[in-house]
């Protein structure tokens, strides 16, 4: 998995036990791309004020993922929805009955909506 992704997943998972300094920090960086300079401009700190914060709170995100493995999970549970709706996708319909065509229909549009979140 990508750092930055995975970063972002972390950030979406343990965000709000950071600090709201690095919450924010980590969200203006990760989120919205801003660079250390210009979070340093718009926090009013220095640069090396904010890469401090960033590294920090990599590190805490890094330990509550390993205690809890919550993004681990999720990520696990993502592809195994994914296999399951290519499976189902596999399917060739001209052999079922309608009724069981709409179930299929249905169960196929459950999973898609588990795997968009």
């Amino acid at each position: 998995m990508d750092r930055v992704y995975e970063l972002t997943l972390l950030l979406d998972f343990y965000g709000q036990l950071l600090t709201a300094r690095q919450f924010e920090i980590l969200d203006l960086h990760y989120n919205n791309d801003y660079s250390l300079g210009e979070i340093a401009q718009q926090l009013n700190i220095s640069r090396q004020g904010v890469f401090d914060n960033i590294k920090r709170a990599k590190t805490t995100l890094d330990n509550l993922e390993e205690k809890l493995g919550l993004v681990k999970k999720f990520t696990g549970q993502k592809k195994k929805a994914e296999d399951i709706l290519k499976n189902i996708n596999r399917i060739d319909l001209d052999y079922l009955k309608a009724e069981d065509r709409k179930h299929l229909e249905s169960i196929r549009q459950g999973i898609q909506e588990i795997i968009d979140g």
